[in-house]
């Protein structure tokens, strides 16, 4: 049977996704799979892990199960693979009850083939009884650093996982993700229980990247001033927050540059308008944080821009690894100020507020939202934390802090993402539609639009477009609203209805204050590993050591020098290291930066470095427009 599929895996690539060649490593990971080993797959940003797990789930019988922590991204790739004609459903945290059963039963007794949920779903009683009467083909552990404590993104509830294998012992898994030290690589494979795993990694070196950090008097001014230069490539502005992402394109735009913006707060029909008018070329400029991005390959961005750094090497080398994927020289460069660093250090800070202060928090959110002790168990609610915050006077960021620690101590499952598209799925037969559709003529161009457009409404929940449906139908948004409703009440749909909140799902049922307790592995032990990765970042920007060669000896890889980013290219032009300069600019000063260079004969990115570290050490000073010896 496998021989079979083997034989088969190139015909799928060719029909679901128009290639001829695998790239690197792709086939060799794919064949694994589907020989039923147990895999683990390390493939950088773009290298294309999806295609790894999605033809082997379409190769072997039964359902793929696939695990992930990014709701966005799992909306993507289920959209992506019904487009293809294959059958593809998600459980979100935003589904309702009803719905969740829906299509847990169609993936049981249907055509499901690829069943997307989040690891939090996992321990519902609801998934685990259908998960055992299910025929499951494959098992897909998407991002799999998250099962690691020791990786950047810790989610408790992916060490739920390896229970799954008792009720299907005998099928295969595959766990991918872009990039894991040595310890998260050993940490994966021992919290899956992975037996006789195939192991494969892709090189983390980018040849055609050349990595820069500046450290900047104004960021703001040097970013405009290389857009100005290069407005006719196509360039990604990563900022940290929303505020920085409305600052930066709003100087942008004052300057008459066709920018555009991406953040998790923009209503669904702006994101879709942005990365549409970005893919096609009609914006080359986009400032975003890093909501935008995953699961968007595009070949062509010759810059990747950070105005503020991440607090993580995995994170900076996912984002700086979107520049290039066309093969093509490209450049990534990082800005930074020394209050840059500070800022990071403080929010680090208020990331962990006491543990007292998040069981009290836990407290009042249940109380908002109505939830008596002892109830709401896997039952999702709309969160305004705004209100909220009005109502007990509690900050929102240590309100939005403690529901990520709530999140992660397995309490409950916080989604960010403000936006949740209206639901629906037809809850009659046809002959009944058929009827219904007769006798009331105001409905009927809306019910032929659903079942030409969605064959499965009966069986499932679609996501429908509420402005594209209105610009069909030639009517407003709010009378499209009205129908639904009228077909709601004549109980012809069942319907959720889109909202713009965040989400609240009770993974247990509400404890009392003093019966919640929050584990080491997210707090305590979790906050380490965050101060810890925080230094490896000040280090990556402060070291004068190869920009690549820093990244893969994070990563526990060896690289060569690279040549092209500025340390290498200043370290070239200079005849002193930079551990000879630390002696010999002191002896000459006082001097200005642009003598320094002249009398050393070196650049100077190369003396800015070195007098960086020197002023830091307090063995210079700058006062008068002039370096001096700090007496």
């Amino acid at each position: 049977m496998f021989k079979n599929n083997l034989t088969k895996s190139k015909e799928i690539l060719k029909k679901y996704w128009g290639f001829n060649e695998f790239r690197r490593l792709q086939e060799e990971i794919i064949d694994s799979t589907i020989y039923g080993h147990n895999t683990l797959a390390i493939l950088p940003t773009g290298g294309g892990k999806s295609i790894c797990f999605q033809i082997p789930g379409i190769a072997l019988s039964g359902i793929t199960i696939v695990i992930s922590p990014l709701i966005a991204l799992m909306e993507d790739q289920v959209k992506n693979l019904n487009s293809k004609g294959i059958n593809a459903s998600l459980l979100a945290s935003s589904m309702s009850y009803r719905e969740i059963d829906i299509t847990l039963d169609n993936a049981r007794f249907g055509d499901t083939k690829f069943l997307y949920t989040s690891p939090e779903r996992l321990k519902s009683e609801l998934f685990i009884e259908r998960f055992k009467q299910m025929k499951i083909g494959l098992i897909v552990i998407d991002e799999a650093h998250c099962i690691s404590e020791w990786g950047h993104d810790f989610r408790p509830a992916y060490r739920e996982i390896a229970k799954l294998k008792i009720h299907h012992p005998n099928t295969p898994i595959i766990a991918v993700t872009a990039s894991a030290t040595q310890r998260v690589k050993d940490d994966i494979i021992k919290q899956l229980e992975l037996k006789n795993v195939n192991y494969f990694e892709g090189s983390l070196e980018r040849t055609n990247i050349s990595h820069k950090v500046v450290a900047a008097q104004n960021k703001l001014n040097q970013i405009t001033e290389l857009v100005k230069l290069n407005e006719h490539h196509c360039i990604i502005i990563y900022c940290q927050t929303r505020k920085s992402v409305k600052r930066v394109v709003t100087h942008l735009r004052a300057l008459k540059i066709n920018a555009g913006f991406y953040h998790g707060g923009l209503v669904h029909e702006d994101r879709k308008y942005m990365l549409e008018h970005w893919m096609k070329d009609d914006i080359k400029v986009i400032v975003a944080t890093n909501a935008f991005g995953m699961g968007i390959d595009k070949p062509d961005v010759r810059f990747v821009l950070h105005y503020e750094i991440p607090n993580n090497i995995e994170a900076y080398y996912q984002e700086a690894g979107r520049a290039g994927r066309d093969g093509k020289e490209s450049q990534a460069i990082a800005y930074w100020e020394q209050k840059d660093l500070d800022l990071m250090q403080e929010q680090l800070l208020k990331k962990y507020p006491g543990l007292d202060r998040v069981k009290h928090i836990y407290n009042a959110v249940c109380n908002f939202l109505s939830i008596a002790t002892g109830s709401g168990n896997q039952e999702s609610y709309n969160f305004d934390i705004k209100k909220f915050h009005q109502s007990f006077e509690i900050p929102v960021a240590e309100t939005y802090y403690s529901l990520k620690i709530l999140q992660l101590n397995g309490t409950i499952n916080f989604t960010e993402n403000g936006f949740h598209p209206t639901r629906l799925k037809i809850a009659i037969g046809n002959t009944a539609l058929y009827n219904f559709q007769v006798g009331h003529d105001n409905i009927a161009n809306l019910v032929t639009l659903l079942t030409r457009s969605y064959p499965g409404v009966f069986d499932r929940f679609i996501s429908i477009d509420e402005f594209e449906f209105s610009k069909r139908l030639k009517i407003s948004k709010t009378e499209l609203t009205k129908k639904l409703k009228f077909l709601e009440q004549y109980g012809v749909i069942d319907i959720n209805y889109q909202s713009f909140l965040p989400k609240i799902t009770l993974l247990i049922e509400r404890l009392s204050e003093s019966n919640l307790t929050i584990g080491p592995d997210v707090y305590a032990n979790r906050k380490k590993v965050e101060e810890d990765k925080l230094i490896s970042v000040v280090n990556y920007i402060k070291a004068n050591k190869c920009r690549s060669q820093q990244i893969s000896n994070y990563f526990d890889s060896e690289a060569d020098l690279c040549g092209k980013c500025d340390v290498c290219k200043s370290n070239d032009d200079s005849n002193h290291s930079y551990d000879e300069l630390l002696e010999i600019i002191p002896t000459i000063l006082p001097l200005t930066l642009s003598e320094i260079s002249n009398k050393l004969t070196i650049n100077q990115d190369l003396a800015q470095r070195v007098l960086r570290e020197l002023i830091l050490d307090q063995r210079v000073v700058y006062s008068e427009q002039k370096f001096k010896l700090n007496d």
